[in-house]
């Protein structure tokens, strides 16, 4: 990964770009205290991720993600700031930035967020492939091979939702038959559209299809919190934690079962069913 770094305070420039470079988790292409100079740099460099700082003279961290992510949406924003101002903070998340830490420093959450968005952009790379590889094969697959290969992939499904206890969700049997559907068709998941046409099938609602299929998404992001609340290093938390959900609803419904929060993660569905299709074309 090639990374930015911008804060006001040289200190915290030169305190995160060691622990970029310690920890070997890429190159940082070039650092700023003054956010007006910084935004044609960025722009220029096109790093992979940008640290960033919320409070600065001259122009805030918000301003300037509002002026490079609608130019280069693929730059990852990682704002820190010692500002806890939940209107601020969810202001800085509209504004397109991917993860909010609170300073003082800390070593080891830096890393493991920069490390989630390393993995989630290496998923997004892979889904890519997949759905080339997918794209072309389907009309090559081999039809005395198709049922065997159908169970072994609706199997597969089952596995890892019942893994974070969601077998008995009414929304899971929807999962289940859409992911089969998406597998027959050699096709892969589509924002909206795959729910929708499912729910045709069945002469539903497709809101109430989506609302059950939500439900038994979150019951997964509660089980699965439950095991990282337990067990941090959990495999089945660490396999299925950052694929699955994103790392802010993990966050938040861990923070709400330790009494810590008192607003759960709101899972996405769209990331949840990338994610397994990922997950079960590995």
């Amino acid at each position: 990964m090639t990374f930015y770094i911008l804060d006001d305070h040289i200190g915290d420039v030169q305190v995160l770009q060691r622990i970029v470079q310690k920890n070997e988790l890429g190159t940082v292409l070039g650092t700023n205290t003054d956010p007006e100079k910084a935004i044609q740099e960025i722009l220029d460099l096109s790093p992979d991720i940008v640290l960033i700082d919320l409070l600065m003279p001259k122009m805030d961290g918000i301003s300037v993600v509002k002026k490079i992510h609608p130019v280069n949406p693929d730059i990852n924003f990682i704002m820190i700031s010692q500002v806890v101002d939940k209107p601020l903070i969810q202001d800085a998340y509209e504004a397109g930035i991917e993860f909010y830490i609170t300073k003082p420093n800390n070593v080891i959450e830096i890393k493991q967020v920069i490390n989630n968005i390393i993995e989630k952009r290496k998923m997004a790379q892979a889904l890519a492939g997949i759905r080339n590889i997918m794209g072309k094969e389907s009309d090559a697959a081999n039809a005395d091979g198709a049922p065997a290969q159908a169970a072994a992939f609706s199997n597969k499904v089952r596995r890892i939702l019942g893994s974070i206890g969601m077998l008995g969700e009414t929304g899971t049997k929807d999962i289940v038959a859409i992911m089969e559907e998406l597998a027959k068709d050699g096709k892969s998941y589509e924002s909206k559209n795959s729910i929708d046409s499912y729910a045709k099938t069945l002469d539903a609602d497709a809101k109430i299809v989506r609302q059950r299929i939500r439900r038994a998404i979150k019951k997964g992001l509660t089980n699965l919190a439950s095991l990282g609340v337990e067990d941090y290093y959990n495999e089945i938390f660490s396999d299925y934690g950052n694929t699955l959900f994103d790392f802010e609803s993990v966050r938040l419904e861990m923070d709400l079962l330790r009494g810590k929060g008192d607003v759960g993660g709101s899972p996405s569905i769209d990331k949840f069913f990338e994610g397994l299709e990922l997950l079960c074309n590995q």
